[in-house]
């Protein structure tokens, strides 16, 4: 049965379970929304804006693998950027697909709508090519090997490709193609063997080893692979900051945040002091080692990454995670089981006081948190705030720490509850981040998604106050919305609103969350204007070796 481009193109990202399309209606890209719409298998969602598109997108990718957008020429493409950059960054595989003016327009020197004015009609999708892995304009004849080709390197690479399609191709019938075949990559068993059995070996002959779970290792599917192999080889581990959630914190194994220097010595000497350190998609970004303070020495440091191993400085390509994952658990009855004492993080305390606290508050949240919630939680102190405390087993955890987009967190939560519509979703943002996407709140109501939001309010930019050589000034202020007002104000009528400066008003309306579980919950938590959770406060007194000036 014949299918036009744009069916096939969307038969396609069925087949890969993605049965939502994010984006804003635009003119150019109608023949694409139309046909969405038309689909009983997938669902157009319309968002605020285009940059809240790609956010939703991101959110929805860390549940289901990876998600789809839409936006029209020029204006909306280019508003969805930087959530695609973020997106690229944070290895997260986004389907872009951009509505184009008909491609005699394109061929033409018309001054058309949307477009720079100047008759160049291909500087958007030369703009995109720094963010994306794959890209193509998709034509009747090259569609079928175009959409193979990118949806191969987005598998591989799990970042954002870009299909642009012009109005008058969008509908038009695909021609059949017989694309020249990909040749597989052959597996190394030999090479593969060989990294498992040396890695095994080091592990074998040291006395102390520490595990370093990183987000890599659920963005390439193999964070199951990599809990099991923690488990089994009942190793210490520990977790950096962008990679809180890889590890399942009720282990006794488990020591905690390893924050280079800034933070829980005992955590960093015991993991600076094992022979063997063992990252599984570790990532040495600024805010990963503690403002480069953590010291892990690199004769001693193993990561395996997603198509290659590291060992002691020595690169060797050509094996995957998951199958060196594999080898290795298959090797685990042969490992020495460590006898020694485990140091561990000092959690949250609740203070005795009646006013709120950062110690109070995340105390508080970590007793709200429940087996089965997924936690969007947004850059700067918020994440820094949870990044110390318990998750229990089978709660997801999200945040962007290398890209870092304030604002993320409401739309990518959205996204989040798009893909996973029988599981609680737990936002806490800052107000300042919140201020960029709040409209984001309208599609929870807008689309039946019930979520726990908590916003802290510490009236004004607090980690920017922190970072900056003079918190007081002026351009870390915010204007102070009535953000109780803002559920109501953006249709989310029977949603249950609280705003609270005391700690019984904050452990009441959590009680109301987890007892009331059948509507939707929004906490405004007044905080006082420099009262910072402990990581935010190390970045504050670290701000040399993390600026590196």
């Amino acid at each position: 049965m014949s299918s036009t481009v744009i069916e096939h193109l969307l038969d396609r990202l069925a087949a890969l379970g993605i049965d939502h399309v994010f984006g804003v209606a635009g003119d150019y890209a109608f023949p694409i929304e139309d046909a969405v719409c038309a689909r009983d298998d997938m669902r157009w969602v319309g968002s605020c804006n285009e940059l809240n598109a790609a956010y939703s997108a991101d959110g929805y990718a860390r549940m289901k693998g990876m998600a789809a957008l839409s936006t029209t020429y020029g204006v909306g493409e280019l508003s969805a950027l930087n959530g695609i950059a973020g997106a690229y960054a944070e290895h997260l595989p986004l389907i872009h697909i951009v509505g184009m003016p008909a491609s005699v327009v394109m061929k033409s020197d018309r001054l058309v709508h949307h477009s720079l004015g100047n008759g160049t009609f291909m500087a958007f999708y030369e703009a995109c090519a720094a963010f994306t892995c794959a890209r193509a304009i998709l034509t009747p004849e090259n569609c079928v090997e175009e959409i193979d080709k990118a949806l191969a390197a987005l598998k591989t690479h799990r970042r954002p490709i870009y299909f642009g399609i012009p109005s008058d191709h969008a509908g038009a019938e695909a021609k059949p193609a017989t694309p020249a075949p990909v040749a597989a990559t052959a597996r190394d068993d030999a090479r593969l063997a060989t990294v498992v059995e040396r890695i095994t070996a080091k592990l074998q002959a040291s006395s102390q080893s520490c595990i370093l779970p990183g987000n890599l290792c659920d963005r390439f599917s193999a964070l199951a692979l990599a809990r099991e192999f923690i488990r089994q080889s009942g190793l210490p581990h520990a977790t950096m900051f962008a990679d809180k959630g890889m590890a399942l914190e009720s282990s006794p194994l488990y020591l905690g945040l390893y924050y280079g220097h800034l933070l829980h010595e005992n955590i960093a000497s015991f993991v600076e002091a094992s022979e063997v350190i063992l990252g599984i998609g570790v990532q040495l970004s600024d805010f990963n080692t503690g403002a480069f303070t953590a010291r892990l020495p690199e004769e001693r440091l193993i990561n395996i990454l997603p198509d290659h191993v590291v060992i002691g400085g020595e690169r060797i390509d050509g094996v995957a995670m998951a199958d060196v994952l594999q080898g290795l658990i298959a090797s685990c009855t042969n490992l020495p089981r460590f006898g020694g004492t485990v140091p561990h993080q000092k959690l949250p305390e609740a203070s005795g006081g009646a006013a709120l606290s950062s110690g109070t508050l995340y105390h508080d949240i970590q007793t709200l948190l429940r087996p089965g919630d997924i936690v969007a939680a947004e850059t700067g102190n918020a994440s820094m705030g949870l990044s110390e405390i318990r998750l229990p087993d089978g709660c997801a955890y999200h945040n962007q720490t290398l890209w870092g987009s304030i604002g993320w967190a409401t739309p990518a939560a959205f996204g989040m509850a798009m893909a996973e519509p029988d599981r609680r979703v737990v936002l806490v943002t800052g107000e300042g981040s919140h201020q960029l996407t709040t409209q984001e709140l309208s599609q929870f109501a807008r689309y039946g998604r019930k979520p726990v939001v908590l916003i802290i309010n510490n009236d004004g930019y607090l980690i920017e106050r922190l970072l900056c050589a003079d918190g007081e000034t002026y351009y870390n202020d915010l204007a102070q919305w009535r953000y109780s007002l803002l559920p109501e104000a953006f249709g989310c009528h029977d949603w249950v609103v609280s705003s609270v400066s005391t700690r019984e008003a904050l452990l009441a309306a959590f009680e109301t969350c987890n007892t009331d579980t059948h509507r939707a919950h929004f906490i405004e938590i007044k905080m006082k204007r420099y009262d910072a959770a402990p990581v935010a406060m190390a970045l504050h007194g670290a701000i040399d070796t993390l600026y590196d000036s």
